[in-house]
């Protein structure tokens, strides 16, 4: 049975952004013969991978390699190459997404330098969509995939600083925006894009004085342990959350020692309490003095900055590695916007209950990476949509999510940074369950799912482009 609408066919789907979740999305619509229309506002795929994405909306710097290894981050129709590092470089990831989008012929089924300006529900539960081009159009079914890594977060300090100050996602090598040889350079944060940086500008001779400004301490992660990529000893889903919890800190504690002997804060809670902090230099550039830490930034003060020890430096540039907004620049009603304490609840951190044809993929921060994790969603999504799924009720829903939401976040210690994180692992075994309740629920509905009540599919432009 299938979701079909009243004249036979499935429901048109209107896909937002071609990067690795907006590919991965189609590329399962269209192997369940599920219709689609992907806009992509820039001229390529790729969307954060892709170096000096001329939309401004890439993070992505020049020495950047992923700290997920290869292993992990393949999607599992499509091997990476055999001759890949263990970590891959940012531009053979990029390549890999172009080498997938071109074996799947997906590439002709986008539409590049084409942006959704407005997303907004009809009364019939359509969705009317303005792209750039000036026209409207209708769709049965919306995907977001417009990543979480493009709109900066930058703090606010009391005064004025005199010298150049920038989010990490401007940053693209240690001249550009700004020559930072010989420089006093503070970068504030201690999340990986942080970590990459500072390991890099206090390379000598580059930064003159490099410090780290946090708010508190954290445990950082090696890339290997026992000689192998770390990621690859994850922990298995079946293993009871809190044994596989021990385990991992025993042997993070053992391996990498206390954060104080490398001249660290003492972190002020567990190892996977946080987010991890993965980098395979920071520790030793900081054992070695070439990176000093600062607490958090009390105040700016012309060309000096005033820390919360009430320490003061001479400081040249400051770059904020502080994390991202969670942003939906084309949604005008709240309350298909994160609250102001940076939360968005979703059924299987996909689907909002009461809207049964909008879809957010991968809006999430997986353990250990978000790569193919909306490959894993999309099954999911494009059963839905053939008929082959259906949802539970919404009251279900919600207590299914308030599970869930204890048991992907409860670890961590309250953050912006964790409102949206999940385990991979955890989250594909739950998925697969799901996946196969929602298999027998359509099954006892007879393929009558909530899409197949939306009106007629209508795909001819609704307005002229102007």
């Amino acid at each position: 049975m299938s979701a079909k609408s009243p004249r036979g066919k499935l429901p048109k789907a209107c896909v937002i952004g071609a990067g690795c979740s907006g590919f991965t999305t189609i590329k399962r619509l269209k192997d369940f013969g599920v219709p689609y229309d992907c806009f992509e506002m820039s001229d390529e795929i790729g969307g954060n991978w892709y170096y000096k994405n001329p939309n401004g909306m890439s993070a992505c710097y020049e020495s950047l390699h992923i700290d997920t290894s290869k292993w992990r981050l393949a999607f599992e129709d499509f091997p990476v190459p055999k001759d890949w590092p263990d970590f891959p470089h940012h531009a053979q990831l990029f390549q890999y997404f172009k080498d997938y989008v071109d074996h799947f012929g997906l590439r002709e089924t986008i539409t590049f330098n084409t942006r959704v300006e407005r997303a907004q529900r009809t009364d019939e539960g359509l969705w009317s969509v303005t792209l750039s081009t000036g026209e409207t159009r209708l769709y049965d079914v919306l995907f977001v995939c417009n990543g979480h890594h493009w709109d900066p977060r930058v703090p606010e300090y009391p005064g004025e600083f005199d010298g150049p100050a920038f989010h990490a996602h401007a940053y693209s090598d240690p001249f550009d925006p700004v020559d930072m040889r010989g420089k006093n350079v503070v970068v504030v944060g201690m999340g990986n894009s942080a970590m990459d940086i500072a390991s890099e500008l206090a390379q000598r001779p580059i930064a003159k004085n490099l410090w780290v400004s946090a708010r508190r301490g954290v445990w950082v992660f090696p890339k290997y342990l026992h000689g192998k990529p770390a990621d690859k000893s994850a922990m298995p889903a079946w293993m009871p959350r809190k044994l596989g919890l021990a385990i991992v800190r025993n042997l993070i504690v053992k391996t990498v020692g206390r954060m104080e002997d490398y001249g660290l804060p003492k972190p002020d809670h567990q190892p996977l309490e946080a987010h991890p902090s993965v980098s395979g230099e920071f520790l030793t550039r900081a054992g070695c003095g070439d990176i000093k830490f600062k607490p958090a930034i009390k105040a700016l003060e012309g060309k000096r900055v005033r820390f919360a020890d009430d320490s003061v430096e001479d400081v040249d540039a400051i770059v904020f590695a502080t994390g991202y907004k969670i942003s939906f620049p084309f949604f005008d009603d709240p309350d298909l916007k994160p609250g102001a304490d940076h939360r968005f609840p979703l059924f299987k951190r996909m689907m909002k209950p009461g809207i049964p044809n909008l879809f957010f993929m991968g809006l999430a921060q997986p353990l250990p990476t978000l790569v193919n994790f909306a490959e894993q969603q999309a099954k999911l999504a494009a059963s839905y949509l053939a008929g082959t799924y259906a949802p539970p009720p919404e009251a279900e829903m919600v207590k299914i999510m308030a599970k869930d939401e204890e048991r992907h976040t409860g670890q961590f210690y309250d953050s912006a940074r964790h409102t949206i994180q999940v385990d991979f692992n955890l989250y594909c075994a739950d998925l697969r369950k799901e996946i196969a309740k929602g298999a027998a629920r359509a099954r006892s509905q007879g393929g009558k799912l909530p899409v197949a009540a939306l009106a007629e599919i209508k795909t001819e432009p609704l307005l002229a482009p102007t």
